[in-house]
């Protein structure tokens, strides 16, 4: 049974910064360095200095990113920058944007409330990507250290009559206490709900039979669980309540016309003695290979165009991949053949075996191009980008050696995995766009209890 509540969130007070758009940032896992000095020099104040600290010469076990990013945390409430609310809430967000598609702007709903965090195997809360535990012991170091969590994990449910939204639907009437846009032309409106016992029963009773999907953060999320076993130990398992026993999720309805899957496109830095020719001929045993020309510049957006309206069409009914190497004045598609599922392997799960990323991985990186299972995990070997664009641009330039562009993995095929207890290779989904990071926070305060609606 999923566990849903209104929490005292903290939030910026608006009313005593300036430039609040140059508060917020993207969740830690996506920012580059170059954009983290951007956030940095945005506003004195944003989120960057809690999320993503810099290391120092001389840093200690006593001083180092996560204790100041928790000095930060608690010097901004006692400037009151930063007001915690004084009733328990829940939090409507409404995120404007336009993937690029085409189809133009569309509008992703939720709202961010505390759920209670689950055993592996309830199988009320579902993961759907595989974990490292490189970054659950980073982030685990920043929840110990400020008894917070700076970040909400993103879930999905299914709601098809709409139950849940509807609950919300009155508040989006009013004008909402946050609305900015972000450099990016993403704008995000956020509604503060307190005082409202009914709206927070409803929620929580429609909420009681669903299962959740972690769409983004299962980093995030083990290691709330993570923290919460450690706050057991420490403190007991005096009560279920505990605030330790819950974690912050932005919630959405599956059915949500704004909730948009974008590629993960593979760029590789290096192939160890690649040979175009001989790559093919290996090719050619489970993929048919059409060619589309590629060089000149004139022609380089119309036949990108043309290469995402082929992988859209093909891929309703095929396996289909683009590829493009600076080796070639080409743009190749790859179309699997039917008999070449008989050779992704008999370890698999069958609904494992129609994902795009996983006949990648099996067939071409490490069939063709003789790439190890660890070293697919490799950062720098693989980048991972959802622009087409800058994927094949990179390529050009030589930053990287080749590209393979993908199809978005379909919702359907989340849910499928997650519901068999399965895991996909990792960056299998993008969720566009990401949580912006610094909406509301939520302090631990572990001799707090959390009621119930």
């Amino acid at each position: 049974m999923a566990v849903i509540v209104p929490f005292k969130g903290i939030t910026y007070n608006f009313n005593k910064t300036d430039n609040i758009a140059g508060l917020f940032a993207p969740p830690y896992d996506v920012i580059s360095e170059e954009d983290m000095e951007n956030y940095y020099k945005a506003n004195p104040y944003n989120v960057i200095r809690l999320i993503l600290g810099k290391n120092k010469t001389g840093d200690t076990d006593w001083d180092n990113k996560y204790t100041r990013a928790a000095e930060y945390f608690h010097r901004w409430q006692s400037e009151n920058i930063l007001i915690r609310a004084k009733e328990p809430a829940m939090y409507l967000v409404a995120t404007s944007f336009d993937p690029g598609d085409g189809k133009g702007i569309r509008t992703r709903w939720g709202f961010i409330a505390l759920v209670r965090i689950e055993d592996e195997d309830s199988g009320v809360i579902l993961p759907h990507e595989r974990t490292f535990s490189a970054h659950k012991d980073d982030r685990l170091k920043l929840m110990k250290a400020a008894n917070a969590q700076f970040s909400q994990i993103f879930g999905i449910y299914e709601d098809p009559e709409g139950i849940v939204s509807e609950n919300f639907r009155h508040a989006a009437d009013s004008k909402p206490q946050i609305c900015f846009k972000s450099e990016d032309g993403i704008v995000n409106r956020m509604w503060i709900i307190e005082n409202n016992s009914l709206l927070f029963k409803e929620v929580s009773e429609a909420m009681k039979d669903k299962k959740i999907l972690i769409a983004d953060g299962h980093h995030r999320y083990e290691t709330a669980r993570n923290f919460r076993d450690i706050m057991r130990i420490r403190y007991g398992k005096k009560s279920a309540n505990r605030s330790y026993e819950y974690v912050m999720m932005f919630l959405t309805d599956l059915n949500d016309r704004g909730l948009t899957i974008l590629p993960s496109h593979r760029l590789i830095r290096h192939v160890s003695s690649f040979d175009l020719n001989t790559f093919f001929e290996k090719l050619k045993e489970d993929f048919d290979i059409t060619e589309l020309p590629f060089r000149k510049e004139s022609d380089s957006l119309e036949q990108l165009a043309l290469l995402k309206q082929e992988m859209e069409t093909r891929g309703c009914t095929h396996h289909v991949m683009g590829f493009y190497t600076h080796m070639s004045d080409k743009l190749y598609l790859l179309t699997m053949k039917s008999a070449a599922k008989e050779h992704i392997g008999d370890d698999l799960h069958p609904v494992l075996k129609d994902l795009d990323v996983l006949i990648l991985s099996r067939l071409i990186l490490q069939k063709c191009l003789g790439f190890s299972r660890k070293d697919l995990d490799n950062e720098e070997i693989f980048h991972y980008t959802s622009d087409h664009k800058m994927a094949l641009s990179s390529v050009k330039s030589k930053d990287y050696e080749m590209a393979f562009l993908l199809n978005p993995t379909k919702i359907d095929q989340v849910r499928n995995i997650a519901e068999h207890s399965l895991v996909m290779p990792r960056k299998s989904t993008y969720f566009y766009p990401k949580i912006t990071t610094g909406l509301v926070f939520n302090k631990i305060d572990p001799d707090k209890i959390i009621p119930i609606p």
